[in-house]
C-alpha cells in the first residue's frame, strides 16, 4: 500500500485500513490497567506481512514504572515474529484518537521508520512529520 500527501501534507489512506485498526485499538484498551490515572489506552499497528498487533498502557503503583500501550504493542510485534509496522493509531476510552508521547513516537520510529503511516486527530501523518530528524538506528553505525 502506498500514501499520498494532500494540499496540506497529510498522508491519505483508505479509511477501511483505520477502521480495522480503530476497532483493534478500542478492544486492546478494554485490556488496559489503569487504576491510577484512570485513563486507559489502547493502540494497533499494522505491521508489513498484513498482521494487525495491539497493545494497552499497563500502570504501575510506582508512577514512573508504567508501561504506554505502545510498549506493549511493540513487545507484540517482536514476539509474534517482528516486522516493519506501517500503520499505527491509539484510541484514549472514549475512542478518541491520540497522538503518540515523545518516548512512543521514538519507539515506533525504531520499528515501523520514517514512513510509519501514524492516525492522529488532524490526520494521517508520517512519522517523519511527527519526529524530524528523529534518531535512529543508523546513528549508532560505527564510523571510520
Amino acid at each position: 500500500m502506498t500514501a499520498s500527501a494532500n494540499a496540506t501534507g497529510q498522508c491519505a489512506e483508505s479509511e477501511p485500513v483505520w477502521s480495522e485498526l480503530r476497532r483493534a485499538a478500542q478492544t486492546a484498551m478494554t485490556h488496559a490497567y489503569a487504576p491510577y490515572s484512570h485513563f486507559p489506552v489502547g493502540a494497533a499497528a499494522r505491521v508489513d506481512d498484513g498482521r494487525i498487533i495491539t497493545g494497552c498502557n499497563v500502570e504501575n503503583a510506582s508512577y514512573g514504572l508504567g508501561l504506554c500501550a505502545e510498549c506493549g504493542l511493540v513487545s507484540s510485534l517482536r514476539l509474534t515474529g517482528g516486522g516493519a509496522l506501517t500503520h499505527f493509531t491509539c484510541v484514549d476510552a472514549n475512542g478518541e484518537t491520540l497522538v503518540p508521547c515523545g518516548r512512543c513516537r521514538q519507539l515506533l520510529y525504531e520499528f515501523g521508520g520514517p514512513a510509519l503511516l501514524v492516525r492522529t486527530p488532524e490526520g494521517v501523518r508520517t512519522m517523519s512529520q511527527l519526529l524530524p530528524e528523529a534518531f535512529g538506528p543508523d546513528h549508532l553505525q560505527v564510523r571510520s
